[in-house]
């Protein structure tokens, strides 16, 4: 698996998943739509963890800067 995930990236899912969480514990989102952010908010962080997202890879979008 190639990185294809940037730092500015990462960090805007990681804050994207810590609201989700938050706004779900709290009980301002609740019922299925609270469980499907939860996960979503998961996927975030596993993505953000590993630096991969493979829908970036089906779309070709590449965040992460290039060595030289």
């Amino acid at each position: 698996m190639k990185k294809n995930m940037g730092n500015i990236d990462k960090i805007i899912r990681i804050l994207i998943a810590i609201v989700i969480a938050v706004l779900f514990f709290t009980n301002v989102i609740s019922g299925t739509l609270g469980i499907v952010l939860l996960v979503l908010a998961g996927v975030f962080v596993l993505t953000s963890l590993i630096s991969f997202c493979p829908l970036y890879t089906l779309v070709g979008i590449d965040t992460c800067p290039k060595d030289k």
